[in-house]
């Protein structure tokens, strides 16, 4: 049975993400990238889909876990009847070939630790050929190869690498499992303390950037901001949506999709959110992967792509896992990236406009794709698509894409018509901005409902008509969005928090969706209620798990975090609301 998915802690490096479970084990790791292949896939399966576990051999009475302050380094405590000791986890950051680090430090007492280590290939499929080289093992198979080094002794047996071995107060005894190309030469062996201080360095000089007087919930931000940072690719400046595939958004489902992608629609969201933490740099990073990514061809473009922009991202399943829970069906790649969603391309221009507002001067060639972009929205903009939360179902004409049209149209316009008289394109372009905005209004209202709906002509809410006010098509305290909020609010809310969209009667139910409780946060701030927006703020903040890790979902009735793990968007929408209910701030609507 596979642990509840708020048990994990997240630890990362910048080229990869490892997810590892309070009692110690290594359940998740695709090296060497994010978006390769896994060598741990427990999480999805069982220990011997491959997984590290490294604890105490007597029964644990008792343990604790937390980050190293301002760190993505992991220490976990485990007491025994005979001694106590603690574990010390962490990826190094820096240049060389991506490793995990595990560090066991005796506290008091005499502790006798196991260490078993499964290395199982292609998603948990294949062992390797284990073999005693250069004072560690090397696994080898196919073009793969880990190196593991200690100074524990270590035994080959039933396809794992095994140690066991006794600590004292004071004794450590480290581990280090570093990844290579087989064809490449075994890498150095590792200073770990040199390395830990390095790391520890590395986090703490990034987040000290961070200004705790923005906000009056500065540990939550501190969190969110690594988080993030850690699920940037650190070579190419692009953001994963999460490090994992499949964990499931309703229990048994089967909604389960990969995450290990970057999405185009969360540009914006990231902009603001760096922009108003102080990171220009990653900021910077971000918006170049993304012009880099979509060059001058946007009828060409994907709603995400690989980390490097790569675009190819097949969609498969893993029939050999079980899935987290008895969730199937495991999917690699995903489909949804060859949909036609109008609304990501509205994002596109929306962070530019965002990143110029914030300080960023343009880069090469940024006009020239933002005019291929709204050329391009000029011709298919009357098109049904999919949507913001990518049905694979009958395309539809979905208010919120239309209104993401309008963005795109509406800060082309904006910038290019101040100081000047306006060209051709402006003038052609202002009028179908004003022509799709008339349009939202009437067939996205419902008025025997009092409601914007989540597509032309239905009936059905969706919370992403939250982003409405926040993208600046419309104020929170107009009637019919103030309205909108309201229907939201009584409809789609539970215990607190926000689902995106009705329940499905006919199949299992996902859980409240974090971001959308967020942007109704923001709702309520902008409409001046700024108690109540809070009060729904601290509820997102109350899904946490003990580290401060937010899942894409919180499912209420069985009290746990849901989706991929842990989710960027959920801990962008935590920075984004925490610093607007605490001040002024750059906003995607113009503030």
């Amino acid at each position: 049975m596979s642990r509840p998915i708020e048990d994990y802690a997240l630890l990362g490096d910048g080229e990869t993400a490892a997810l590892l479970s309070s009692d110690g084990s290594i359940d998740w790791l695709c090296w060497p990238r994010f978006d390769d292949d896994a060598c741990f896939a427990a999480l999805l399966g069982t220990a011997d889909n491959g997984h590290w576990m490294l604890s105490p051999v007597a029964p644990v009475r008792g343990h604790a876990r937390r980050y190293q302050p301002d760190t993505l380094i992991m220490e976990t405590d485990f007491e025994v009847q005979d001694g106590a000791v603690r574990v010390t986890d962490f990826m190094p950051v820096g240049d060389g070939p991506s490793s995990v680090v595990r560090i066991v430090t005796g506290l008091h007492g005499v502790v006798e630790m196991d260490s078993a280590l499964r290395l199982r290939f292609n998603y948990g499929e294949l062992a390797p050929l284990l073999e005693h080289r250069d004072g560690g093992v090397e696994a080898r198979i196919g073009p793969d190869c880990v190196v593991l080094r200690t100074d524990a002794h270590i035994e080959l047996a039933a396809r794992t690498i095994r140690s066991r071995f006794t600590v004292k107060a004071g004794d450590c005894v480290s581990f280090t499992m570093t990844c290579k190309r087989a064809h490449d030469a075994p890498p150095q062996p590792l200073d770990v303390q040199h390395a830990l201080d390095e790391t520890q360095r590395f986090w703490r000089n990034w987040i000290a950037t961070f200004d705790d007087s923005r906000t009056a919930w500065p540990q939550a931000v501190r969190r969110s901001l690594l988080t993030l940072k850690a699920l940037m690719h650190r070579r190419t400046g692009a953001i994963v949506a999460a490090p994992t595939t499949s964990l499931p958004e309703a229990p048994g489902g089967e909604l389960n999709w990969d995450y290990r992608y970057a999405w185009l629609r969360d540009t914006s969201f990231a902009m603001v959110a760096l922009l108003n933490a102080g990171f220009h740099g990653e900021a910077r990073a971000w918006r170049d992967w993304l012009l880099r990514t979509i060059s001058i061809e946007p009828e060409r473009s994907r709603i995400m792509y690989r980390v490097d922009g790569g675009r190819h991202l097949r969609e498969w399943t893993v029939d050999w896992l079980p899935g987290h829970r008895y969730a199937k069906p495991v999917r690699i790649g995903n489909a949804a990236a060859h949909q036609h969603q109008l609304d990501v391309l509205g994002e596109v221009i929306d962070c530019l406009d965002v990143a110029r507002r914030g300080g960023l001067d343009p880069a090469p060639h940024e006009d020239l794709i933002e005019t291929r972009i709204v050329e391009h929205l000029e011709k298919v903009w009357r098109l049904p698509g999919a949507g913001i939360w990518e049905a694979r179902a009958t395309p539809r004409h979905y208010t919120y894409s239309r209104i993401m049209v309008w963005v795109a149209l509406d800060r082309f316009v904006n910038r290019r018509q101040s100081g000047s008289t306006g060209t051709a394109i402006i003038q052609r372009l202002s009028v179908l901005r004003d022509r799709i905005r008339q349009e939202a209004l009437r067939e996205g209202w419902n008025e025997g409902l009092g409601t914007f709906t989540q597509y032309y002509g239905g009936e059905e809410l969706d919370a992403s008509l939250l982003l409405m006010p926040l993208v600046g098509f419309i104020s929170a305290d107009d009637p019919r969005m103030a309205s909108t909020i309201e229907n939201i609010r009584r409809q789609l809310s539970e215990d607190g928090l926000i689902r995106r969209h009705e329940r499905n009667a006919s199949g299992p139910s996902e859980g409240t969706f974090l971001a959308c409780s967020c942007w109704m946060a923001d709702c309520l701030n902008l409409q001046g209620r700024t108690l109540e927006a809070r009060q729904h703020f601290e509820r997102v903040l109350a899904t946490a798990n003990d580290v401060g890790l937010l899942s894409e979902q919180y499912n209420v009735q069985r009290r746990e975090l849901a989706g991929n793990f842990p989710q960027a968007l959920s801990h962008l929408a935590l920075i984004n609301t925490a610093l607007g209910l605490s001040g002024p701030t750059l906003q995607r609507g113009g503030g």
